[in-house]
């Protein structure tokens, strides 16, 4: 199974740039879109379909233009659930669950804290409710994928100046001590499992040419149940792939 998460940052603006004509090329069995910045109606779904993809879920923000997570898929998902019922996150479209056969994948875009503390503080509400959330959900599914974009640096391998001392949202201890936690106690970071020392980022800014440079981060993941790591064949960043600021996280799994 071939299962693909992908930050468009606006799905129609990387849709103009031959997004279609690349997923029809690389054939995943589920591709996770998140920060879509749409509206399901505001999107042709019938050239997904065409390119085998009719199955469509949707978690749109109620503010227009902003955040939003999409699941396409080849096969028709068993069951979904919508957000974390939470309103005060549900509202701005971060999760969206869809079940296939005994995989659950969680398809998450979470908060940045990058425009100020009042936003950071609110990401780290949203960590915190998070986690106890996923508690409860891990229960119901035997196998489960938690991917997206996580706005969180984990190591300092995964930034490409680990040294810089203004600590922004997104490499601040508080946060990177989080994903330590949920690696270690509860899921498993699974480009690490098959590269554990090779440097890769998944997102770079659009200022100074940084991605030219590979001045970025790694801040988009794959994680995956203790009872899927012998079955990961592999995972990696896309990084020649270019809709976006952002690159696609690939995650193929063996029968």
């Amino acid at each position: 199974m071939k299962i693909i998460s992908y930050n468009v940052n606006g799905l129609r603006a990387a849709l103009k740039k031959e997004l279609i004509s690349w997923i029809a090329t690389e054939k995943p069995d589920v591709i996770c879109f998140q920060e879509t910045k749409s509206q399901p109606d505001q999107i042709d779904h019938t050239i997904f379909a065409e390119v085998g993809y009719p199955h469509f879920y949707w978690h749109s923000a109620e503010k227009k233009g902003y955040s939003g997570v999409a699941t396409y898929s080849k096969k028709e998902a068993t069951s979904t659930v919508i957000g974390m019922r939470n309103n005060t996150y549900d509202s701005e479209g971060r999760i969206l669950t869809t079940v296939f056969g005994d995989l659950a994948i969680i398809n998450c875009y979470f908060p940045s804290g990058s425009s100020g503390e009042l936003r950071h503080e609110f990401k780290q509400d949203f960590l915190t409710d998070f986690w106890k959330w996923f508690k409860k959900e891990r229960k119901k599914y035997k196998e489960i994928v938690v991917l997206g974009d996580y706005n969180i640096v984990h190591g300092d391998i995964d930034i490409h100046n680990p040294t810089r001392r203004d600590k922004p949202s997104g490499f601040r201890p508080e946060e990177r001590a989080w994903m330590d936690k949920w690696f270690n106690k509860e899921m498993n970071d699974a480009f690490r499992v098959i590269y554990p020392e090779l440097q890769q980022f998944s997102w770079w800014s659009y200022r100074q040419g940084s991605r030219g440079k590979n001045k970025g981060w790694r801040i988009d993941y794959m994680s995956v149940s203790d009872n899927l790591v012998d079955k990961i064949k592999d995972c990696k960043n896309l990084t020649e792939i270019v809709h976006s600021d952002h690159c696609p996280v690939l995650l193929h799994l063996k029968k």
